[in-house]
C-alpha cells in the first residue's frame, strides 16, 4: 500500500528537479566549482552562484570563468571569491547574494539591512566592501595590480527587492540576477580592450591554483571567519 504513495512522491520530486538538473548539466559549473547537482540545488548560496555562472556562460565573448576561489590575504587568512570573469576588458568580480526580502544599503555604510513583511530584520556586512576585499586579494594573486582593471558586480537573487540601495562608484554595480546579462553586455560593449590574450591567459594560470580548494582549506577559512566574527 505504501508503494503507490512513494512512487507518486518520487514522480513529483523528479518533475520538480528535472528542469533544474537539465539546466545544470548543460553548463560547466560542476567542473569549475566541484559541486554536484545536489550540493548546488540544496544550498541556496550555491544555487545563486550557479545561476550567475550559467548566465555568464551564455555571453558570447572570449573569457575564463572561475568560481569559489580561496585566495590568501595579507593578514594571513583567506577570502572566498564567488565568481570572476576574465577577458580583454578586465577582471569582473561577482559577489552573489541569493537573498529574499527588502534590501536597504549604501556604499558608504558598513551594515546593510534585509527586512521581511513579518517585521524580521537581518543586518549583513556591506557586500560592496566585501567585494572590495576580494579585488584587493585578486590584485596580488593574479599579478594584475592595477585597480582600474577590476569591476565589481553585486548580484542579488530575483526573490528580493532592492528597496533603497545607493551606489557611488562607477565601477560598482548592484543588480538582480535577471538584470545581470543586459547590464553586463552593455558594459562590455562600452569598454575598450585593455588586456592582450596572453595577459588574460597568464592571469587565469596565476589564479587557477586557488580553485577547487580541498576540505581542509575550506574548514580553516570558516574557522577563521568565526574567530573574526566572535572577536
Amino acid at each position: 500500500m505504501l508503494l503507490i504513495p512513494l512512487m507518486i512522491v518520487l514522480l513529483a520530486v523528479t518533475i520538480i528537479l528535472l528542469p533544474s538538473y537539465l539546466k545544470f548539466i548543460n553548463t560547466s559549473y560542476e567542473k569549475a566549482s566541484g559541486n554536484s547537482f545536489f550540493e548546488t540545488f540544496s544550498n541556496k548560496g550555491n544555487w545563486g552562484e550557479f545561476k550567475i555562472y550559467a548566465k555568464l556562460e551564455t555571453i558570447q565573448i572570449k573569457k575564463y570563468l572561475m568560481t569559489n576561489l580561496y585566495i590568501p590575504t595579507e593578514k594571513g587568512h583567506t577570502t572566498e571569491v564567488d565568481l570572476i570573469m576574465i577577458n580583454q576588458r578586465g577582471i569582473f568580480v561577482f559577489e552573489s547574494k541569493n537573498y529574499s526580502g527588502w534590501i536597504f544599503g549604501a556604499e558608504n555604510r558598513k551594515q546593510w539591512m534585509q527586512t521581511f513583511r513579518n517585521g524580521i530584520k537581518n543586518q549583513f556586512f556591506n557586500p560592496i566592501w566585501q567585494n572590495k576585499g576580494h579585488v584587493k586579494a585578486l590584485m596580488t594573486a593574479s599579478g594584475l595590480e592595477n585597480s582600474n582593471y577590476y569591476y565589481s558586480y553585486i548580484v542579488f537573487g530575483d526573490d528580493c527587492t532592492l528597496k533603497d540601495v545607493t551606489v557611488l562608484s562607477n565601477e560598482v554595480k548592484v543588480i538582480k540576477q535577471s538584470q545581470m546579462t543586459p547590464y553586463l553586455i552593455r558594459d562590455l560593449k562600452s569598454m575598450p580592450s585593455i588586456l592582450t590574450y596572453q595577459q588574460v591567459d597568464t592571469i587565469y594560470a596565476n589564479l587557477k591554483r586557488y580553485q577547487l580548494a580541498d576540505d581542509a582549506t575550506k574548514a580553516l577559512h570558516v574557522e577563521k571567519l568565526k574567530a573574526i566574527h566572535n572577536k
